[in-house]
């Protein structure tokens, strides 16, 4: 089932309350208790989209890859740009849980603010 999530940066050192101003919507298939269908996935990865949203920059839109290195979202060609998202195979994408997706080198962690059907 393609749902709609959308993360939010949690609590971190520079965001000490997080920020719901940063974060992502993601286009993604999801089982019954929130884990990424894979297959799913490979069947239809055109509709795996991600919006990237932050504080005082212009939105990104691009796609959930999966690479060598694992699960990422990806805004052009190539690996400069990936943002590797940590365990996405093994974590439960519902309303409060939490994951964690590296920037520019750094991870930062991020709480799912709401999924919903898409």
């Amino acid at each position: 089932m393609w749902k709609r999530v959308r993360l939010e940066l949690a609590r971190t050192p520079e965001a000490p309350e997080g920020r719901r101003d940063c974060g992502y919507d993601i286009a993604m298939p999801l089982d019954r208790e929130g884990h990424l269908q894979v297959e799913e996935w490979r069947k239809h990865r055109e509709r795996a989209s991600v919006l990237r949203f932050w504080h005082n920059e212009d939105p990104q839109t691009g796609v959930l890859i999966h690479s060598r290195h694992g699960w990422a979202f990806s805004y052009a060609p190539g690996e400069d740009d990936d943002e590797p998202i940590y365990k996405l195979e093994g974590h439960r994408l519902r309303q409060g849980e939490y994951i964690s997706v590296t920037e520019k080198g750094v991870s930062l962690p991020f709480h799912v603010a709401s999924v919903e059907a898409s």
